[in-house]
């Protein structure tokens, strides 16, 4: 009987120990931004206002996560109103009829310390392409305003708008093709 108790507490302590956590993106402390090329020598930049991320995983330095993300077009803002209701349309992204983007990680490897490469299934306009990015995890920390564990991370990398046929009448140089990214994110881990 004393070996049976004994089995099942470490069986608890075991599935403590690695039961999954769940973190949630901070809105007031994250951003979704974005830049291309205009006629081959200036970069315009803009960001996505409303989106979420979750990410999810047993290990603490995040090496097993998850990521996922959604994010509303329509909530895309260059500063130019004009030209984010052109990004709207049909000529870009079509936000009537394609509302959302997301991406879903498939894997994470460790490219260094606290750095990783971050592969998964990104969606705009209805079309999967996989795509790496890097990713770089820059700690976890106890926010002294609200007493809740924060993790921190920042995601730079590049895709090809044609991929998605966003824009496909307006080639390079005019815009280029080519469209980095750069998110950065407070995540509070949940209950």
């Amino acid at each position: 009987m004393k070996k049976v108790l004994t089995f099942l507490t470490l069986a608890f302590l075991s599935s403590a120990a690695f039961a999954q956590t769940t973190w949630k993106s901070d809105p007031m402390h994250s951003k979704l931004a974005f830049s291309t090329t205009h006629l081959g020598i200036s970069d315009v930049a803009g960001l996505f206002k409303t989106f979420e991320v979750t990410i999810s995983g047993n290990q603490a330095n995040f090496s097993d996560a998850v990521f996922t993300l959604t994010a509303d077009v329509g909530s895309i803002d260059t500063e130019i109103e004009m030209r984010d209701n052109h990004l709207k349309s049909a000529d870009f992204f079509e936000t009537e009829k394609f509302p959302k983007m997301s991406f879903t990680s498939t894997s994470i490897k460790k490219s260094g310390k606290d750095r990783y490469k971050l592969t998964g299934n990104l969606t705009i306009r209805d079309i999967t392409k996989p795509v790496t990015m890097d990713l770089w995890y820059r700690g976890t920390v106890d926010n002294p305003q609200s007493k809740a564990k924060t993790a921190g991370f920042q995601l730079t990398g590049k895709i090809n708008r044609s991929d998605f046929k966003v824009g496909p009448n307006f080639p390079a140089p005019m815009i280029s093709d080519e469209v980095k990214i750069k998110a950065d994110g407070e995540f509070t881990q949940k209950p």
